[in-house]
């Protein structure tokens, strides 16, 4: 099933596009990585599907939303959100129940399955024993998995992640991998994950996007199944 498709998206930050004619079919229920060198605007193909950046022309749509993606149920981690400062006052435990609140009401009480799937998370980041410290006290590493356990606490349809095992060593790059691999085929859960490291996750894929540089100097959009575009060298 169709989860969000990008159709004929041009999109820059300047008078230059740095993505052209960009598209994209990301399906429920598979793992997704989305590679390319320096500089092929993966971060910004990521916030364009979804809905952070708008395109200069072209479409994006997910299909089962409601008022304008009210009913868009993702979790991000996007690029260097681990670098919290050494006075962020929020536990492990608390930044992560606070992914439970992310679309419903800041004002209602914590239930029981708040509780539960908060342990659930942290545990599945190898996390739970350190769910009293407080997040500026953790490692790079640490507050990555801190982050990723506050996706994962939200259930969503789509896990979106922007190079998100960087502070990690090896051991926990590659149980990140399987427990990824984990929730696409046991929850049905989608992950989108943007990463220079395609040779350690390349056996739990299901697809690779990779953006390369064409002949001309732009840049295209690889993939086996439904990826195509145009992708121009993004201005220095």
């Amino acid at each position: 099933m169709l989860l969000a498709s990008m159709k004929e998206v041009t999109f820059g930050y300047s008078d230059a596009p740095c993505l052209v004619d960009a598209n994209l079919d990301l399906l429920q229920g598979e793992f997704v990585a989305l590679t390319g060198p320096n500089g092929a605007s993966k971060t910004t193909l990521l916030k364009l599907l979804l809905g952070l950046l708008k395109p200069w022309t072209g479409e994006v749509r997910w299909p089962g939303e409601r008022n304008e993606g009210r009913g868009r149920s993702v979790g991000y981690v996007p690029q260097q959100i681990a670098a919290f400062n050494g006075g962020f006052p929020s536990t492990a435990e608390e930044f992560v129940r606070s992914g439970r609140f992310a679309r419903g009401s800041w004002l209602r009480r914590t239930t029981k399955e708040d509780r539960e799937r908060t342990e659930e998370a942290l545990r599945q980041v190898g996390m739970w024993n350190l769910r009293g410290r407080r997040i500026g006290e953790l490692s790079g590493g640490q507050k990555q998995r801190v982050c990723i356990a506050r996706a994962l606490a939200m259930d969503p349809k789509l896990l979106a992640l922007d190079e998100p095992t960087t502070g990690m060593d090896e051991e926990n790059r590659y149980g990140f991998y399987e427990l990824m691999h984990r929730e696409v085929r046991e929850n049905g859960r989608t992950v989108l994950m943007v990463t220079h490291g395609l040779t350690e996750v390349r056996p739990y894929l299901d697809r690779v996007v990779e953006l390369e540089r064409k002949e001309d100097g732009g840049w295209r959009c690889c993939d086996t199944t439904s990826c195509s575009g145009h992708f121009a060298p993004a201005r220095s």
